[in-house]
């Protein structure tokens, strides 16, 4: 019997909910069943409002479940890399520490070897048998020195092996974490891939009149969270007046888009009035990487994913900040949303997976997510968790 297009995207959200579920820390990884193939010879039939909207809210599950392995995969790179330079500075350590020890050793056999040539006779005796008195006493003052001298160098030699020694052990422990940091960067990238995997398959489902339909209804959902944020009076709280441009930030990320390149320097001097100089110059270079694409992982400068974008803009302003949007919002300066500014940036659900910067007029700047560009959108379209300040002071 002819099975039709609703049951096929009925089966691919199924699939792909299997997909999360059998890819979740700890579990298996398993091919999702193929779905069954049609053998009738009409077309199938489209599908609904509702089913594309349970395919909607399945793509924005998994697109926010890649986004917070992401996160996890930055953490866990930035990790190893700080670990990796601390084995290497361990391991020149080590080397440098052998070097001297070696050294000191060469010291001490020339030592035993100039006792061996006075006859064996510990150093009081031969000032003892010494017929010169001056000799004698000259002798004494160098006996002292050198008895002091031969202190210092076993001592010396004693600490050396000490630190030697403490060095490998610090490099085995930093080798050992910087293993299960690879071994969560990996564990990461497969959640990632998974994930995207099971979107775009599912997104292939979908015939280009429904693909449009579905980015309708993205461009919906977002302009009515929007608008209800904006409806509370947030934007009056923040700059005074709900601005006609505030209340576009709602619109859909496409023409969102292409205002935002349209009018990109007009849009960079009204964001940047009320920021700081370090804001000013985070949000210039944020803004000036509109319509690049995302890319998981990502720093720049080709593409970026939503952390690389705002991490690499303030770098870009002269200050470094956390790697994640995670981080950012667990290290950086909290403040109030009504109190933000341009520059500041919005970490957005509540794993905080996600991060854009405010640029004004109640919008902000982000990389959305996989096979999109970077845009400009309500800042209100998303949950908001929270706002952070990387600006000093």
């Amino acid at each position: 019997m002819a099975r039709g297009k609703r049951g096929l995207i009925a089966a691919a959200v199924t699939v792909v909910g299997a997909v999360t579920v059998l890819t979740a820390p700890g579990a298996a990884f398993a091919a999702p069943a193929p779905a069954p193939t049609s053998s009738a010879t009409a077309g199938p039939a489209p599908a609904t409002n509702a089913e594309l909207e349970a395919v909607r809210k399945r793509l924005d599950t998994l697109y926010r479940e890649a986004a917070a392995a992401t996160d996890a995969y930055n953490a866990a790179d930035e990790q190893a890399r700080r670990q990796s330079a601390e084995v290497a500075a361990l391991a020149e350590r080590i080397a440098e520490g052998r070097e001297r020890l070696a050294e000191l050793r060469r010291l001490a056999g020339a030592a035993a070897a100039a006792q061996y040539r006075t006859g064996g006779l510990p150093p009081e005796a031969v000032l003892v048998l010494s017929d010169d008195p001056g000799e004698f006493l000259d002798g004494t003052g160098r006996v002292r020195q050198g008895e002091r001298a031969t202190q210092h160098l076993l001592t010396e030699t004693a600490r050396t092996q000490q630190d030697v020694e403490q060095y490998a052990q610090d490099a085995s422990a930093q080798e050992k974490e910087l293993e299960v940091n690879r071994e969560a960067k990996a564990t990461a990238q497969q959640r990632i891939e998974a994930r995207i995997e099971a979107a775009r398959k599912l997104e292939s489902q979908l015939a280009q009149e429904e693909k449009a339909r579905l980015a309708r209804l993205e461009a919906e959902a977002a302009r009515r969270a929007q608008t209800a944020w904006l409806g509370s009076g947030i934007l009056d709280e923040i700059d005074g007046t709900a601005t006609e441009q505030g209340e576009k930030a709602g619109e859909s990320a496409t023409e969102q888009g292409e205002k935002a390149v349209e009018s990109a320097t007009e849009q960079g001097e009204k964001a940047v009035e009320s920021a700081t100089e370090q804001g000013e110059k985070a949000v210039e270079f944020a803004t000036g990487q509109i319509g690049k694409p995302y890319e998981w992982g990502a720093e720049g400068p080709k593409a970026y994913d939503c952390s690389g974008l705002t991490s690499q803009a303030w770098a870009a302003a002269g200050r470094a900040i956390p790697r994640t949007s995670q981080e950012q919002w667990q290290r950086l300066r909290r403040v109030a949303v009504q109190d933000m500014r341009p520059g500041d940036l919005i970490i957005y659900f509540g794993d905080a997976s996600h991060v854009g910067m405010y640029v004004g007029d109640g919008a902000m700047v982000h990389a959305p997510r996989p096979g999109r560009t970077i845009t400009v959108a309500g800042a209100g379209s998303m949950p908001i968790l929270g706002v952070v300040r990387p600006a000093a002071g």
